[in-house]
């Protein structure tokens, strides 16, 4: 079978699953409440940039985006068609390529439409004293933009871990430990050494919705290394490309079943 028809056979997949297109608009929706939710607690004069109000239902969508890449990763072991599947495409690396490059388009579709739906649902909080999502201010695109490249990035990271460990609650788990909760425990526990697991975990991916402002204050309370932006987004994506690669190998060398 050729790249082109396994990259067909696999967006059919993906848009074929009534669940799969649920959870991208829940994911949506949870996106904008939340960031409609937080936006209540700005206060006039806030000095921050208004894009941290529109990019703050990243903190529960990313769980959205995880989960949809780990349902898909895990898909073929989970519905038992994982064998059909491989036999049509022996080879098997580019069954997991046209995944990856599937989720990647249905987790950038979803949060461009996320990234909108927020910004509708706190132009009233903006529009009320709060603060301005003025493009003028150091670091406020960068801010929306990665918006969608950190939700990519997290459905990515799900998409390997349900292809690694062939069990959606698995990978849903660990995805949530290392990009939400591990970041939450080792911050309520502020030091060198846990400063410096916290920023080598994939959660760093979040600085890519800061502002230079947000950063700066950052870079200033941490005691481990001051990544920025670019160090950030280097560490997610080293996640992505590690725990992809370790699923092609189990996929390579190992038993499909």
């Amino acid at each position: 079978m050729t790249a082109g028809r396994v990259l067909s056979a696999e967006s059919t997949k993906l848009v074929s699953v009534p669940a799969h297109v649920w959870l991208a608009l829940g994911t949506v929706v949870v996106a904008a409440v939340t960031a409609y939710g937080l936006g209540l607690f700005v206060r006039p004069g806030d000095a921050r940039s208004g894009s941290w109000v529109v990019t703050s239902g990243f903190v529960l969508a990313q769980v959205g985006f995880l989960v949809l890449g780990a349902v898909v990763g895990s898909g073929e072991h989970t519905t038992g068609t994982a064998r059909a599947t491989f036999t049509a495409v022996p080879r098997r690396l580019p069954v997991l390529g046209a995944q990856t490059v599937v989720v990647a388009a249905a987790a950038l579709v979803t949060a461009a439409a996320g990234l909108g739906a927020s910004w509708v649902a706190t132009a009233g909080v903006r529009a009320g004293g709060g603060p301005a999502v003025d493009l003028a201010v150091p670091g406020t695109a960068r801010a929306l933009a990665g918006f969608v490249l950190a939700s990519v990035a997290v459905a990515l990271l799900g998409l390997g871990l349900g292809a690694l460990l062939r069990r959606p609650a698995d990978a849903i788990v660990g995805g949530i430990v290392l990009a939400v909760v591990g970041d939450h425990l080792l911050a309520a526990n502020p030091g060198p050494v846990t400063d410096t697991v916290r920023a080598l975990l994939p959660s760093a991916g979040a600085r890519l919705l800061q502002d230079d402002a947000a950063l700066a204050a950052l870079d200033d309370a941490t005691r481990g290394p001051q990544l920025g932006t670019g160090g950030g987004g280097l560490v997610v994506a080293v996640w992505v490309v590690v725990v992809l690669a370790a699923a092609a190998y189990r996929l390579g060398r190992h038993d499909v079943r």
